[in-house]
């Protein structure tokens, strides 16, 4: 006897999805987003903790833990590594589609 599987199509927001409230969700999604895109960067350059360190000024543990993927960071921590290394981060506000009940917010 094989047990049906229940599939069920993503919101495309994991938090979402297993039950956080959408402000939770959206908050919770926007810093991975952050996280990864800072985790990306790193590993493009190729640089140890260290010289991250001595190039951006950046906390050795923060990198650290950013290459080995522990996102846990507050939104503004994430916004002040952007910043040190050296990238521009910009907010569109625009009127909604109205399709969501939530914010969408994209890291590219």
């Amino acid at each position: 006897m094989s047990e049906e599987i229940k599939i069920e199509e993503s919101s495309g927001n994991v938090f979402l999805d297993i039950g956080f409230s959408e402000e939770e969700a959206e908050y919770e999604q926007l810093r991975v987003d952050l996280a990864f895109a800072i985790h990306r960067l790193l590993d493009e350059q190729k640089l140890t903790p260290a010289k991250v360190e001595a190039r951006y000024g950046l906390d050795r543990s923060d990198v650290s833990r950013l290459k080995e993927m522990d996102f846990n960071f507050t939104l503004e921590r994430l916004l002040m590594i952007l910043k040190r290394l050296n990238r521009k981060v910009e907010i569109h506000i625009k009127p909604s589609d109205k399709t969501t009940n939530y914010q969408r917010i994209f890291v590219t």
